[in-house]
């Protein structure tokens, strides 16, 4: 049994808003708010507030340290902690926390992945505190999301172009809005639920195979003895052991706010998911992170190994990241929701043509975020999207785009009802259209799926090509 209620753990190691609204001077919340908010500079008195009360937060939640935890090109994060000690005359020490260190740290840039951009001589970088991606405490330190950049300004992580693109995109889409007569939307936000896919194997196993240790897959010897024959696996029962572990990383997640929702067997033995609630695209890459992380971390707990290799085993199915994106106005309006006559929605007919046209002129883009070795030996046959990017939008929605190309939609196909033969079982309303799970681009009500993404890699990648390719597309439509 759970010590403490749901509500009671969920954000409960996390600098958040309410948090923000109980330790914040009103002033000074509704500054940090408005900068959150409307991407109004940070003024460094406001800064010293924040650092203060957060310092206490984080000292009364028993943290004896802090670091600014950021995203460099090496496809995993980064941290370097300090204490929050100062030593004083007296031999003792008080604890101690500046606006200073709280929006900027200064980490070596030279040993990290630049992609040419720098010489490695260059050493000096930056980390800058990105407030709009909520602190938390984890392991007995104070985590500070901050983007990472260089001494001149080159972007040398993946939070910066996520947070470029998210700007790009919020600006061409209120530009079509308001040709659409909303003048109330302040801000359009990509919004993105990931789905994470991992194996979980025994670590005694695991220790015996020098392959999976150096490389995260298997490279020689026999197939599994019990491999997809019987298609059993799939949603399948979970065993108490996996359910165990699955508990215990729920508890981990939801303390650190990320809203775990879905936990379910995949289709091979050994393989499962994880699917997290909708958020910002930048919160929903931080979480990304923290739930890759997480599932090693606890893993081992249980005497288990978290494989995040997107084919780590021969002749079964490997794991991807499946990203459900979306985009909605900052007064709760999802832009791709259809609504019951999408043949009369211009507007979303317009923000739907426009995503069509990003993917058509850049495919070849889309198809390198998901493009890694690992990935690449997983794209295809029966198990995942094949490696050539198409998009599918179900019969309703095409059957409207060729009306329209035909001079005029004039109806919807809807889905009706669907009975199964049984008077004891409800009458279920059926969709407009199937769902297509080979697809890579696939439309699915009120979002797209883009499935073609890799286990391991980071959902900012695609994320941020999607957010800019579209925003191209929608100002060459305003």
């Amino acid at each position: 049994m759970m010590q403490h209620t749901l509500s009671e753990i969920f954000g409960s190691n996390v600098f958040n808003d309410s948090v923000m609204r109980e330790r914040l001077p009103k002033a000074t919340y509704k500054a940090l708010r408005k900068t959150i908010d409307e991407g109004i500079p940070l003024e460094p008195a406001v800064a010293e507030v924040v650092a203060n009360a957060m310092k206490d937060w984080a000292i009364e939640k028993g943290a004896t340290h802090f670091a600014h935890w950021f995203q460099p090109l090496t496809g995993i994060t980064a941290e370097k902690r300090n204490s929050f000690i100062s030593p004083t005359q007296d031999g003792k020490v008080i604890t101690e926390f500046s606006g200073k260190e709280l929006i900027k740290g200064e980490p070596d840039a030279s040993s990290f992945p630049s992609g040419g951009l720098r010489t490695t001589f260059e050493a000096r970088g930056y980390t800058a505190w990105d407030c709009t991606s909520p602190a938390f405490i984890m392991d007995n330190t104070l985590y500070i999301p901050t983007a990472f950049c260089s001494y001149t300004g080159e972007a040398l992580d993946l939070k910066i172009p996520l947070l470029r693109s998210m700007e790009a995109l919020s600006k061409q889409a209120l530009r079509v809005l308001r040709l659409f007569g909303n003048t109330t939307a302040k801000k359009v936000i990509p919004t993105v639920g990931p789905e994470q896919e991992y194996f979980l194997i025994d670590k005694k196993m695991y220790d015996k195979r020098k392959d999976l240790i150096l490389t995260g897959r298997t490279l020689f010897g026999a197939r599994s003895p019990k491999g997809q024959e019987m298609e059993d696996h799939y949603f399948a029962s979970i065993k108490e052991r996996i359910s165990a572990f699955m508990k215990d990383l729920d508890e981990e997640l939801w303390k650190l706010g990320v809203p775990a929702k879905t936990k379910h067997n995949e289709v091979a033995p050994g393989q499962y998911e994880l699917a997290t609630v909708y958020n910002t695209a930048n919160i929903a890459s931080d979480h990304n992170q923290l739930t890759m992380e997480l599932m090693k971390k606890v893993a081992l707990r249980h005497g288990l190994v978290c494989l995040l290799h997107e084919k780590p085993f021969a002749g079964i199915n490997g794991s991807g990241k499946h990203i459900n994106w979306s985009m909605s106005t900052d007064d709760g309006q999802n832009l791709l929701d259809p609504g019951h006559t999408p043949h009369e929605n211009a507007q979303f007919l317009v923000f739907l043509c426009a995503i069509i046209k990003a993917i058509d002129e850049y495919a070849d883009l889309v198809r390198v975020a998901a493009a890694t070795p690992g990935n690449d030996h997983r794209l295809g046959a029966n198990e995942a999207p094949p490696a050539i990017v198409s998009i599918f939008l179900g019969e309703q929605l095409t059957d409207i785009l060729e009306q329209i190309e035909n001079g005029g939609a004039t109806t919807s196909k809807v889905g009706g009802v669907l009975k199964v033969g049984v008077s004891t079982l409800p009458t279920l309303p059926k969709d407009s259209t199937d769902r297509n799970r080979t697809s890579p681009f696939a439309f699915t009500g009120n979002k797209f799926e883009f499935r073609m993404v890799g286990s391991s890699s980071s959902i900012a990648i695609a994320t941020f090509i999607l957010n800019t390719i579209v925003a191209e597309s929608l100002s060459e439509i305003a």
